[in-house]
């Protein structure tokens, strides 16, 4: 069984990328957020978790031991299997999941392509706690330990002020700031928007 991988991207793809261990290319799935993180010809280490079914076994990625038991936990829900557990990954960091299950927040889970009202409340009510039982997390300590960084806020505010979907800007400039956290907000406002086909 494969817990982890270190190697060399050698291609990302949609939903997921070839990694070079050794000259063998294994296949791994990842979320969006994951994937963002990832750069071709560079090292990377991912941490795996491996599905074995009688007709293949698929590989799962992950940038973090949190991304990998939000997934896990995702999985345990009715309804929930691996693709859309990473379409929520790729849309929510996994402490945004542990607050909006504490919070009861439906409507973040909604946000999320496929997501409908049912499946959102099932979440929340099977989850509830299983993020205090199984990962050891207090609910008050959600809240008290996510801090967006003072700039995506910012950039989601610029952004929103310009009219662009709050939920669509959030996406944005959290991919563009994975990718470099030393960007500064001017930058990080014009790649968003770039990356709506817009520019300033």
């Amino acid at each position: 069984m494969i817990g982890k991988l270190s190697g060399i991207v050698d291609s990302c793809f949609d939903d997921h990328t070839i990694i070079d261990v050794n000259g063998v290319g294994y296949r791994v799935y990842c979320s969006a957020k994951t994937l963002h993180k990832l750069i071709s010809g560079e090292f990377c280490q991912l941490f795996i978790e491996t599905h074995v079914r009688e007709d293949h076994i698929k590989l799962y990625g992950f940038s973090s031991m949190e991304e990998k038991d939000y997934f896990n936990l995702l999985l345990s829900v009715n309804g929930i299997g691996t693709r859309m557990a990473l379409a929520i990954l790729s849309h929510m960091l996994p402490s945004q999941i542990g607050i909006s299950i504490s919070q009861k927040d439906k409507e973040a889970f909604r946000a999320v392509s496929g997501v409908g009202l049912k499946l959102a409340e099932h979440i929340i009510i099977e989850l509830k706690d299983k993020i205090v039982n199984n990962l050891g997390i207090h609910r008050g300590d959600l809240v008290h330990n996510y801090k967006i960084p003072e700039i995506i806020s910012d950039a989601v505010s610029a952004l929103a002020n310009l009219g662009v979907n709050k939920v669509e800007a959030q996406k944005s400039v959290e991919s563009i700031f994975a990718k470099n956290q030393t960007i500064s907000i001017d930058e990080l406002i014009k790649l968003a928007l770039k990356t709506r086909g817009r520019d300033v």
